[in-house]
C-alpha cells in the first residue's frame, strides 16, 4: 500500500503576486545595477568616460580612497542596492507600457537627473557642457541600456504574472 505525504503546512497561504513580483522586481533591480555600474567601471578604465561608478561617493570628498579599485568595487555595490528602489519605481509607473522606447526614455530621464539637476551636488562631475562627447556618448549608451534592462525585464515580468496569456497565438 503507498503512503501518501503529509503536507507540514496544508493550510499555507500562497504570497500574494504583488509580493512575489517585488522580489523579482528587486533582483532585476540589483542586477542590472551590477551589470551597467560593472560596464560603466570598463568605460572609465578604458578612458571612453572620466567618470566611473566612484560617482556616487562624490558627496563625501573626504574619501581618498573612493578612487581606489577598493572605492569602485564598493561604488558598484552600492549602486546596485540603490538602483532595487529605482526599480520599484519602475514597476509601480510605468511596468503596464510594453514598449523598448518608454524604458530607454526612462534611462536617459535617470542620465538627465544625475548629470544636469544632481550635478551641483555631485562635486567629481564636470558640467554638462564640460563632460566632452566620449564621456557624455558612453554615458548616454550606459543608461538607455539600463533603462532598457530594468524596463524591459520587469514589463515582461509583468506581463508573465498577470494573468493574461498575451504573447500566445491562440
Amino acid at each position: 500500500m503507498a503512503r501518501r505525504k503529509k503536507n507540514a503546512h496544508p493550510k499555507q497561504k500562497e504570497k500574494h503576486p504583488i509580493v512575489k513580483s517585488l522580489g523579482r522586481v528587486s533582483i532585476i533591480g540589483f542586477f542590472g545595477g551590477l551589470i551597467w555600474s560593472i560596464a560603466g567601471l570598463i568605460c572609465h578604465l578604458l578612458n571612453f568616460s572620466k567618470v566611473g561608478p566612484h560617482l556616487v561617493f562624490a558627496p563625501f570628498s573626504f574619501w581618498t580612497w573612493r578612487n581606489t579599485i577598493y572605492g569602485q568595487l564598493l561604488a558598484i555595490v552600492t549602486i546596485s542596492i540603490l538602483s532595487i528602489p529605482i526599480a520599484w519605481l519602475y514597476r509601480v509607473a510605468l511596468a503596464r507600457l510594453r514598449s523598448i522606447w518608454i524604458a530607454i526614455g526612462f534611462g536617459l530621464m535617470l542620465w538627465a537627473i544625475v548629470f544636469i539637476l544632481l550635478q551641483p551636488l555631485l562635486a567629481g562631475l564636470p558640467k554638462f557642457t564640460e563632460l566632452g562627447w566620449n564621456t557624455a556618448t558612453t554615458t548616454l549608451c550606459l543608461y538607455a541600456l539600463y533603462g532598457l534592462f530594468i524596463g524591459y525585464s520587469i514589463s515582461f515580468d509583468f506581463e508573465e504574472n498577470s494573468g493574461k496569456n498575451a504573447y500566445s497565438n491562440q
